[in-house]
């Protein structure tokens, strides 16, 4: 016990108490019990114990607070400075875990153990904890790289590591990706920067296609015409390039159209339900069939 005590550098008052009590213990043994010293030595120390504790939560709660006001200077500083949202995201998580490794440290010194000695007995531990955190390590210099090549930014839409959706943060661990159906899916920024990224929003405009199948028979002119007629009519789609309808395949049950238009980034997913609804009824309104699966027989 002495020894473990001396081992963290405990207060020298605190080491006076330990050979009184092994020594009480040892007149217990024997049935020399002096019940006045027990209640004593037990009080003194619980004093002492007591007087660390209370230290170390009053450190605990300022330190808490504080950590809070620091941690909203630094955001006010970065929005003032008009830092990208990005770099922000990742600066405040650095920092918010920084803080908090120190009050740890702190609120450990206010218990009375030595800092020094303290952190002795955590590097023997030191290999372990490298070796389980080396995929952070990896995570936070990926975080890094993202920062300085930008394969994307705060409120880009990705698609990465078999996930799409909205980069709401890059934090110093991870990315947070919002998805369309509202989920929070958290990224490793390792996998981020070595992986493939698709940014669909980096571009001004993206390439709306669709594949439309009609029946064997019918005027694929025609129908090519009408669909271009629909796609004109709409002022979302561009005029340069302009969009085109071409014969993509003869499949075996429908002759396949492939439409291609152009339209705005924003206007992707709007252009993309709307006229493909849009063609669907106007096809119906003109008579040009839409295919089924058919299965000739021939009778021997």
């Amino acid at each position: 016990m002495i020894h473990f005590l001396q081992a963290i550098d405990l207060p020298a008052d605190s080491l006076e108490i330990i050979p009184n009590v092994e020594e009480i213990t040892q007149d217990i043994a024997q049935g020399n019990v002096h019940w006045d010293q027990v209640i004593s030595q037990l009080i003194t120390w619980s004093l002492d114990a007591g007087k660390h504790i209370l230290i170390a939560v009053v450190v605990y709660l300022i330190g808490h607070y504080l950590i809070k006001f620091l941690n909203y200077l630094v955001a006010r500083f970065l929005e003032r400075r008009k830092i990208e949202i990005s770099v922000q995201t990742f600066v405040k998580s650095f920092i918010s875990i920084l803080l908090q490794v120190l009050l740890i440290i702190t609120v450990v010194s206010a218990l009375g153990v030595n800092t020094t000695s303290f952190a002795a007995l955590l590097a023997s531990f030191g290999v372990a904890i490298g070796m389980a955190l080396s995929g952070n390590l990896q995570n936070f210099a990926g975080g890094i790289v993202i920062l300085f090549l930008k394969p994307y930014k705060v409120g880009d839409w990705v698609e990465a590591q078999g996930t799409a959706g909205t980069v709401q943060a890059i934090q110093i661990f991870h990315t947070i990706l919002l998805t369309a159906d509202g989920k929070l899916i958290y990224v490793p920024n390792g996998a981020m920067s070595s992986g493939t990224i698709t940014n669909y929003t980096l571009t001004p405009t993206r390439l709306v296609e669709w594949v439309i199948g009609v029946e064997y028979g019918q005027d694929v002119e025609r129908a090519r015409q009408t669909v271009l007629d629909i796609l004109k009519a709409d002022s979302r789609v561009l005029t340069d390039p302009a969009p085109v309808v071409w014969v993509k395949e003869l499949n075996s049950s429908s002759v396949d159209l492939v439409v291609r238009c152009w339209v705005n980034n924003d206007d992707y997913w709007s252009v993309l339900f709307q006229n493909r609804e849009k063609i669907y009824s106007t096809f119906n309104e003109k008579g040009i069939s839409f295919p089924f699966p058919q299965i000739t027989v021939h009778q021997a």
